[in-house]
């Protein structure tokens, strides 16, 4: 079984990220950027299917600037055995990722998409879904736990009810919640064979895909500071406040 994990590059979630001045966007100048956290916990998935022995190959993918490929090494330090760069330098929406994978698993035609529910960048949480679309494929999302089963794949996801148990038939999209694992941290020398593995860099015009923008943003602001606390003498005082101040009473 051959398992597809798309990785995005993002700013570092441990970075504090700042607006630039003119409020167009997001200041990525000398930003230390990493692997979506979704996306590790997608290549993580895979590769514990692998050294179960439900999977024989992960092939990595990513869609960006050429910098992507250091996201791809990660990935292949992990455990992937080979990586694929759509290099472009233009911000790419999901609907265009959607469309650029599609293609990319029509080549590759792997049993399973294994990609992370969203990117802490933009928050979409839209690729896997459009895709599954795009591909006619049963599609699981938020997965907490994933089981083969036979010849299908038994996906647990948290809903607001509980757990929901769902039976896929592959091939499949799936998408990562926070709880299926915690990622692995590569070691050194999974470091230096993963920059023997190979990657294959394809320019996004090789794909025919529409990649104009169909968003704008119209303005990106920090969000207000919180008000500080205040001590109040009595219940009386805190109804007072809730029904007078905050209107919620």
């Amino acid at each position: 079984m051959k398992v597809l994990v798309p990785v995005k590059r993002v700013v570092d979630f441990n970075v504090k990220v700042r607006v630039k001045a003119d409020g167009s966007g997001v200041d990525l100048a000398n930003v230390k950027m990493s692997m979506n956290p979704f996306c590790e916990i997608a290549v993580e998935e895979a590769v514990r299917l692998k050294e179960k022995g439900v999977v024989s190959e992960i092939i990595a993918v990513s869609i960006g600037p050429i910098q992507s490929q250091e996201t791809i090494r990660t990935a292949l330090a992990m455990g992937a055995d080979r990586g694929i760069l759509v290099q472009t330098d233009q911000n790419v929406e999901p609907l265009a990722v959607a469309k650029i994978l599609a293609k990319i698993t029509a080549e590759e035609n792997p049993e399973i998409v294994l990609l992370g529910k969203q990117a802490i960048d933009d928050d979409s949480n839209q690729t896997g879904q459009m895709l599954a679309a795009l591909l006619d494929w049963p599609q699981g999302t938020f997965a907490s736990e994933l089981v083969k089963d036979g010849d299908h794949l038994l996906l647990t996801r948290e809903i607001d009810g509980g757990l929901q148990t769902l039976k896929l038939s592959v091939p499949a999209v799936i998408t990562t919640d926070l709880r299926l694992n915690e990622p692995r941290y590569a070691s050194l020398p999974n470091i230096m064979k993963a920059k023997r593995k190979p990657i294959d860099i394809k320019p996004i015009d090789e794909f025919g895909v529409d990649i104009t923008p169909r968003l704008e943003i119209v303005k990106t602001e920090e969000p207000a500071g919180r008000k500080a606390g205040v001590i109040l003498e009595s219940v009386a005082d805190l109804v007072d406040k809730l029904k007078n101040e905050a209107g919620v009473i």
